[in-house]
């Protein structure tokens, strides 16, 4: 499947964007969704995650309680809705799928070798 990632761009600290991503084929409820993100210089880390249905969510701490994540399958779009910006937030975002039969439990969304297919990235710049 292929992921277009898009809607990244500057932003000024405490404020919000909306990122989406795109999925080339009509299977993608069959997908777990992710966001990663990874800022220069650092490992790639969870934003967030939803399950195949929307039915569950998790998030990664540093973004919990501002970041949003959801879908829509009938689009095979996938959104982050990110508020309350800060400048740590600053990194390039993936979005990410993983073949919903292979994955035994929700916690292993949380790791980025779990997931089979990788957007291109979106850069998001929060400026203080």
């Amino acid at each position: 499947v292929q992921l277009q990632a898009s809607g990244g761009g500057l932003v000024q600290a405490a404020g919000s964007l909306r990122l989406s991503c795109t999925a080339s084929e009509r299977t993608f409820s069959s997908y777990h969704m992710g966001w990663f993100r990874q800022a220069p210089g650092k490992e790639r880390e969870l934003a967030a995650f939803v399950t195949w249905n929307g039915g569950g969510s998790g998030y990664g701490d540093s973004v919990k309680g501002r970041f949003t994540i959801s879908r829509d399958n009938a689009k095979n779009t996938l959104y982050l809705q990110m508020n309350s910006l800060k400048p740590e937030d600053t990194a390039v975002y993936y979005c990410a799928a993983a073949l919903a039969r292979r994955i035994t439990t929700m916690r292993t969304l949380g790791e980025a070798k779990n997931y089979d297919y990788w957007g291109q990235g979106t850069q998001v710049t929060v400026s203080s």
